[in-house]
């Protein structure tokens, strides 16, 4: 299972998600904005289907997609982002690659280079450890309202790659390409997701204390809070009896 997944269905549960609502949403525009530069038209356009499923899966309102649309397509201005991605490692040797969409490319190098070294991780050289992800469809539910059977039946006849479940946490993994098409079986077959996104999904797992893997939580959660910030990925596998500190 995903380390990233599972520590968002944490914050999920803590009810965290909901305060940082707002930042989400901002997060999400922006990715609409870009997507929609290349087609207004969902159906023509993966991309911006994929951006509007996962902005429909956090109960975005329909005006701020439709507005995101706008912007992105020119009709309400032009508005200029640029991809950056970060890699580099954090405590413990887990590798940590930072997804961004920014308008500002030196403000979010700044930016990431000192919220990562101030709290012990180091920037490294592109491509130090993107070879260690897989770029994957993730899409989780709850454990407690769902079986992995139920889960399992519906997610495998629609096009998804696998279904694993742990610690109350069903998750289905997809090809970036079906994801749109199995969040939206899903959905039609009545199945209310807790989290929905392209995620990047490691390869092999490290396997932390609890003191060092809060310090690479730490570390995830300050990157996130970066406005610049779309995506934080890490190989960090959170330990069985893991307690974030406050």
């Amino acid at each position: 299972m995903s380390g990233h997944s599972k520590w968002a269905t944490i914050k999920h549960k803590k009810g965290i998600a909901d305060a940082k609502r707002g930042q989400k949403f901002t997060k999400l525009i922006k990715e609409i904005t870009v997507a929609a530069k290349s087609g207004a038209d969902p159906e023509g356009n993966a991309r911006l289907r994929t951006a509007i499923l996962k902005a429909k899966a956090e109960n975005m309102p329909k005006d701020n997609i439709d507005r995101a649309i706008k912007k992105g397509s020119g009709e309400l201005g032009n508005a200029t982002f640029y991809e950056l991605t970060y890699e580099g490692y954090a405590p413990g040797g887990v590798a940590i690659i930072i997804d961004t969409l920014t308008d500002n490319k030196n403000r979010t190098a700044a930016d990431v280079r000192s919220t990562l070294t101030k709290l012990g991780g180091s920037l490294g050289a592109t491509g130090c450890v993107s070879y260690m992800f897989q770029t994957k469809g993730v899409i989780t539910y709850d454990g407690e309202k769902y079986t992995e059977d139920q889960i399992l039946e519906a997610a495998l006849e629609n096009g998804a790659e696998d279904v694993s479940s742990e610690d109350g946490v069903i998750e289905v993994t997809t090809s970036p390409a079906d994801f749109a098409q199995v969040l939206e079986a899903m959905q039609a077959a009545g199945f209310e997701q807790d989290s929905a996104d392209i995620s990047r999904v490691a390869d092999q797992m490290v396997k932390l204390d609890n003191e060092k893997a809060n310090k690479v939580m730490n570390i995830v959660n300050r990157l996130e809070d970066l406005d610049d910030v779309q995506q934080v990925s890490t190989n960090l596998e959170l330990p069985d009896d893991f307690q974030e500190e406050e």
